[in-house]
């Protein structure tokens, strides 16, 4: 297909209809998903989708329309129709802020890969979730074994009326184990790697990664231990966080209120507002001194990982918190301009159908000093908590609650026996200001999620949190305890 000649009609036909400034964003999405469930492949899916989306900007108001009509005709029609809701938009808004972005880009970016997913056949994907969903079987008493593989490769085309030329292909990958064990009345679950599977830009060199054969028969065996399992008691205690639960604490309480568009009132779907203000930037204390969060869309092995976001601004990294102060925000152009600031190219779209938005992408908290077994060292009575179980926190992301698949008593330094049910709560600043260590750089890992979702209709985006442990002093612990 030549998008050449496609992109400038979509661009001349929006600009004589009256846009002073266009762009057009062409996408080719192939999605793969295998799962085997109980010995038997539950699912086996092989989905592919192209289109184009148009923006146009009239008198500082957006318009945009999405087409999968190629032809001259149906380019004419979507790029007029993305300029009459511009026009409508214009007509009826009270602020217009909306402009052009302040620079072009002709580039070329492809995600690094090892090796491709293609040159793996289908055969074989089987036969390793086949072995290490079997694997998990280690006992009677597991009654559910899942295995599962999941594969994307993005292609896009950006052009816009200011000459930006700038394509991509970006391929991320994913693999996971869970095992889910049952005695009477009472059900545990354990899932691998972290809470739902490991998820990374790459290759079969991600699935890889994981060791997901290697692994199985102790996620099993971890299963049925909790079966008979001390409850986790409950009480005020010293806590370590595993990398995935932190990466997941980091994507619930700080990477949804950092979203620019939430502070400034104008998305509240699915994850609500956010406890922030723009009148906090340099002075609220998000966390403790050694709390360092920032947004890295270079990031090797990120989820957002690209070369440019869907509004054609160039992958950066940019500080949100700094020694434990809010000093940033996830940004758009408009949004970015609106504070006095420039993007960080968090805009994505889920696909060429969908209006880009600000959405989280990488994350990250950076590493501390500590080499992970010694967070424990001067912890006299606490808990060590593993994988995600289930999560609650309030509309504007201060209150929350978190429960973890499993947890194991630490005393005096020591971990003991394992805890079952753990779940710990907070607000967000307080309980990230209690943070006092975290763990070095070879425990810290680039958590990968693949179904954030944002907006209405919803949009669903893959997002990375890079995270090691971490160590959370006097906090609320315990199933139904009330700090």
């Amino acid at each position: 297909m030549d998008f050449e000649d496609l992109a400038a009609r979509a661009l001349n036909t929006a600009s004589v209809r009256g846009a002073v400034y266009a762009d057009v964003r062409f996408e080719r999405n192939h999605t793969e998903r295998i799962e085997v469930r109980d010995g038997v492949v539950a699912a086996l899916g092989d989905d592919a989708s192209s289109g184009y989306g148009i923006r146009t900007l009239i008198d500082g108001s957006w318009g945009f329309a999405a087409s999968s009509d190629a032809t001259t005709l149906g380019i004419d029609t979507c790029a007029a129709r993305a300029v009459e809701i511009a026009k409508a938009g214009a007509g009826a808004a009270k602020r217009r802020i909306g402009a052009p972005p302040d620079r072009a880009y002709d580039d070329t970016f492809v995600t690094t890969v090892l090796q491709e997913p293609s040159d793996v056949s289908v055969g074989t994907r089987v036969a390793l979730l086949l072995a290490a969903e079997r694997a998990l079987h280690v006992d009677p008493r597991i009654a559910v074994g899942r295995a599962w593989i999941d594969l994307w490769q993005t292609e896009k085309f950006f052009y816009s009326t200011i000459g930006s030329r700038i394509a991509q292909r970006i391929l991320q990958s994913g693999s996971g184990l869970q095992a889910m064990a049952v005695d009477g009345t009472d059900v545990q679950t354990r899932t691998y790697p972290g809470d739902i599977g490991l998820y990374k830009s790459g290759g079969w060199e991600v699935i890889q990664e994981a060791r997901l054969l290697e692994t199985a028969a102790r996620i099993g065996e971890e299963a049925v231990a909790l079966l008979g399992a001390a409850q986790c008691p409950s009480g005020t205690f010293d806590i370590v966080l595993g990398g995935s639960q932190v990466s997941l604490q980091l994507h619930e309480s700080c990477g949804h209120p950092a979203e620019l568009d939430r502070v400034m009132g104008w998305e509240a779907n699915f994850s609500g507002t956010s406890f922030l203000d723009i009148s906090h930037l340099g002075t609220l204390r998000y966390g403790s001194d050694i709390v360092h969060i920032e947004i890295d869309n270079t990031l090797p092995g990120g989820m957002a990982t690209c070369g440019y976001d869907d509004e054609g601004t160039a992958s950066s990294r940019s500080d949100i918190v700094a020694q434990g102060t809010l000093v940033g925000y996830e940004t758009s152009n408009d949004t970015a301009r609106a504070i006095g600031r420039k993007s960080n190219a968090c805009v994505r779209a889920q696909s060429w159908e969908y209006v880009p938005m600000i959405r989280m992408c990488n994350l990250n908290l950076a590493p501390g000093n500590i080499p992970f077994d010694h967070l424990f060292d001067d912890i006299r009575d606490g808990v060590y908590m593993e994988s995600n179980r289930s999560w609650s926190i309030d509309d504007r992301r201060l209150n929350f609650q978190f429960g973890c698949e499993i947890g194991w008593e630490v005393k005096n330094g020591k971990r003991g026996r394992m805890l079952k049910n753990p779940t710990y709560g907070g607000m967000t600043p307080q309980f990230w200001g209690s943070c006092d260590a975290i763990a070095d750089k070879a425990s810290w890992m680039a958590w990968g999620s693949p179904n954030c979702g944002k907006g209405e209709p919803m949009q669903v985006g893959r997002t990375t949190q890079a995270a090691a442990p971490a160590r959370f002093r006097n906090v609320a612990v315990g199933v139904g305890y009330d700090a």
